[in-house]
């Protein structure tokens, strides 16, 4: 088979190359005004790769078929898909109840299908997700979060020596003021003498903008505690 290096359809496969890089590199950046870890690079990655294996489907195997030998282009598109979803699993973690990077994962998906849109001739396609992604992460999903507001979840985090019941009262004093309290774990943090102190991962669910302090100013008060903080749940 003679090299060539320019074919009939080489402009339109370099076109479509380069808008999805273009488009995919969009969806990078935002993600790096984010500081998440996978950003401009990343996804710049996914979206030129996903092209490319879709242009090398679509143009890259016509001297090698005929009506004896067909091919099917989608075979290579589902492989791409399949390939994405392991590297979008690799930027989700998951730290007890703690999950981040579920939007980043979202995004790397979304970011493979615009370049394979690129790739399969279906630029004004994937200038349409791009466009819907960034209004999706940007001021559509600021209005969302202003009317639509999801309870607030928080890990409280606990100090307290055994016996004195401080956990106990931590707890309820919680749902006292309005909070969903569930214990998630506990840990022992050593002895001093004959008292055994312990930590307490606490799982706080209340009403979007319930302030948080004058539980913790409370509990700080209570026998056997000797410290108490609040700890976010990341979920983007």
């Amino acid at each position: 088979m003679a090299l060539t290096w320019i074919s009939p359809t080489t402009l339109t496969e370099l076109t479509l190359l380069g808008l999805a890089f273009l488009f995919t590199a969009l969806i990078g950046l935002e993600r790096q005004h984010r500081l998440k870890a996978a950003g401009f690079r990343t996804h710049a990655l996914v979206g030129i790769g996903s092209a490319l294996f879709t242009l090398v489907s679509a143009y890259g195997f016509g001297a090698t078929t005929s009506a004896d030998i067909p091919i099917d282009p989608s075979r290579v598109a589902a492989q791409v898909v399949s390939g994405v979803g392991f590297l979008g699993a690799g930027v989700i973690f998951v730290k007890r109840s703690s999950i981040s990077g579920l939007t980043t994962a979202a995004s790397i998906w979304v970011t493979a299908a615009v370049g394979m849109a690129c790739g399969a001739n279906l630029p004004t396609l994937a200038a349409a997700t791009t466009t819907l992604y960034l209004l999706a992460v940007g001021p559509l999903g600021r209005l969302m979060h202003t009317f639509f507001a999801m309870p607030k979840e928080e890990q409280l985090i606990l100090h307290y020596s055994e016996g004195s019941g401080a956990l106990r009262s931590t707890l309820g004093l919680a749902v006292e003021l309005g909070f969903n309290a569930v214990l998630s774990t506990t840990a022992s943090l050593g002895r001093e003498g004959e008292t055994s102190y312990h930590e307490a991962t606490i799982l706080l669910t209340s009403p979007p903008k319930t302030p948080t302090k004058p539980l913790l100013d409370k509990i700080a008060t209570l026998t056997g505690v000797l410290a108490v903080r609040v700890a976010g749940l990341e979920m983007d």
